[in-house]
């Protein structure tokens, strides 16, 4: 069997393990990386190149300085300044989905979207809307951004790498600046004016209105028969999901025994539903200062994995769980058994300083309630200064990306401008280990001729056709391939199959891997394709479908005025 075979093979049966979701997708990437070495696709001395490629070392120094302007404050005071208080839903929005795309061009998505997320939901309140009239805008447009800058996505790195191996030099810091942007404006233009309008609308507004439900734990005090105990906490509007005795589960106990802790799931408060069922709350209304704020768990919080108890001792006892969200209703353990996962929600109880302080250090998604990171100037001004010389030094003096924002995070940390143990929190290492071990993959498909073919078959069906066209169909191929796979793997694979379909077509291999660019964080047909489309599909109250339906427009848009843009430019 031919090494192109082979190595198409592999590419296939990694792409059906990443469309499954069944394993994870760096143990994916590990086991093509694998492959391919067994298989003599790629040398031993090679595996592990991937770790030392320019790009890993950057998305792993930038992770780190956006992490660091995260926590100083200061894009969250940037964010507000830019938004003005006193303005209609639509001209609010606007600002809110600009402020968004600002942030991502020059921080991880993530980020900018957990630094956002509180002030969009704010808006949507102050205009009597549910959140889902701006969360899911808001998620598309922090992707949106991170086309216009070489480190808005790690995608960015990727393709740049896969242009200075192929021809010679990697983008410029905003070389995709102009594409980028141009897909960016006509996007917000869009979210701002019918995107929102377009989300279905599935409760009146006194229904949307309505509190959350949550989950929590009541203890009982006396005994009670089961039946008396549901009719109770029925005419509380509440509902028993579990009783636990010892530490375990009771299944279907006849009578409710003094100790049992009863797992809960109702709208109202638990001290509300206590006093209504004689039943006893851990906690009570209490102090009028302090408050309960929903969070979602975001992507890199320090929290997953651990119980909920983390968050009372790493907030050094000022905050506490009182209730989660939906997802222990479906596992009915004790909560106090029960792991913190990306994308949980919950009820965290303290001082509203407390609790944006901590907030923005765990990396959470504050929705129902609004407090901004504390600034602290006396850091910000240095981080700021920091970002900012390393991107200088890339775009004045030819610095290399990685060797530029190495030096930026070494800075920030021996400085301590970066708490030393965020330093390596801050930094995803599943996408790293995706990176690292898709390189070598990503190699050997081309130098066994594999991408040559596919680009040649690529070629012959795009061939005859004008510039524009061609275009549109690599960031429309590309847009598909990213539904199903992270964007980073998708770059791996249409790098450098876009540059053959080029050289085959005789069009300008920029303008191709500009395509390919926009098409690999265009994704907004699926919650899947994309982290923050997923983080906000939870708070939103989405269904699957209600992205196609807002983001289908979008897609078209985004690839038509790339196409456009690139065409009249290369």
């Amino acid at each position: 069997m031919s090494p192109a075979v082979l190595s198409a093979l592999v590419l296939l049966g990694a792409l059906l393990l990443f469309v499954s979701e069944k394993v994870r997708h760096d143990l994916v990437a590990l086991l093509a990386l694998l492959a391919c070495v067994l298989l003599g696709l790629t040398k031993p001395a090679d595996a592990l190149v991937g770790f030392a490629d320019p790009a890993v070392v950057a998305v792993a120094a930038i992770l780190v300085v956006g992490r660091a302007i995260e926590l100083s404050g200061v894009a969250s005071g940037i964010a507000r300044v830019l938004i003005p208080a006193h303005a209609t839903f639509s001209l609010r929005l606007a600002m809110l989905l600009a402020a968004g795309m600002v942030l991502s061009a020059f921080m991880n998505n993530i980020a900018a979207l957990v630094i956002t997320m509180p002030i969009a939901a704010e808006i949507a309140r102050s205009a009597k809307r549910p959140p889902a009239a701006t969360l899911m805008p808001l998620a598309f447009a922090t992707i949106l951004g991170g086309m216009t800058t070489l480190i808005g996505t790690p995608a960015n790195l990727i393709l740049s790498s896969v242009r200075e191996q192929e021809l010679g030099r990697g983008f410029g810091f905003f070389q995709m600046t102009p594409v980028g942007v141009a897909v960016a404006l006509v996007g917000l233009a869009y979210l701002a004016t019918v995107g929102w309008r377009l989300l279905p609308v599935r409760e009146s507004r006194e229904r949307t209105a309505r509190p959350p439900w949550r989950v929590y734990e009541l203890a009982v005090q006396a005994d009670v028969a089961r039946a008396v105990l549901l009719l109770g906490l029925r005419a509380a509007a509440a509902r028993l999901l579990a009783v636990h005795r010892g530490g375990g589960r009771v299944e279907e106990p006849g009578d409710i025994r003094v100790g049992d802790r009863l797992l809960v799931v109702s709208r109202r408060q638990q001290w509300a539903v206590a006093n209504a069922t004689g039943l006893h709350a851990d906690i009570g209304e209490g102090d009028p200062s302090v408050v309960t704020a929903r969070v979602a768990v975001a992507h890199g919080s320090f929290l997953i994995g651990l119980s909920h108890e983390a968050v009372r001792i790493r907030s050094l006892e000022s905050l506490a769980v009182v209730a989660v969200g939906p997802r222990a209703a479906r596992h009915k353990v004790p909560l106090a058994t029960l792991r913190i996962e990306a994308g949980d929600q919950l009820f965290v109880r303290g001082k509203p300083a407390d609790i944006a302080a901590f907030v923005g250090r765990a990396r959470l998604l504050e929705i129902d309630r609004l407090d901004l990171v504390p600034l602290s100037q006396r850091k910000a001004i240095p981080i700021i200064a920091t970002f900012l010389l390393s991107v200088i030094a890339i775009v004045g003096f030819g610095a290399p990306p990685s060797i530029a924002f190495l030096a930026a995070a070494v800075v920030l940390a021996a400085t301590r401008l970066i708490p030393s143990d965020e330093v390596y929190r801050s930094i995803d290492w599943s996408v790293l280990v995706l990176l690292a071990a898709m390189i070598p993959v990503g190699r050997s498909f081309e130098a066994s001729g594999a991408a040559e073919l596919a680009a040649q078959w690529l070629g012959s069906v795009l061939a005859g056709l004008p510039l524009i066209a061609v275009l549109a169909a690599l960031c429309s191929v590309t847009l598909l391939l990213s539904i199903f796979l992270n964007n980073v793997a998708t770059a791996i694979i249409m790098g450098p199959l876009a540059i053959d379909a080029a050289r085959l077509l005789d069009v300008s291999a920029d303008a191709a891997l500009l395509a390919v660019l926009i098409g690999t964080s265009a994704d907004f047909l699926t919650p899947i394709g994309h982290q923050n489309n997923l983080l906000v599909m939870g708070p939103g109250g989405y269904r699957f479908t209600d992205y196609a339906k807002v983001g289908s427009l979008l897609v078209v848009l985004v690839i038509a005025t790339a196409a456009i843009v690139l065409a009249s430019s290369y």
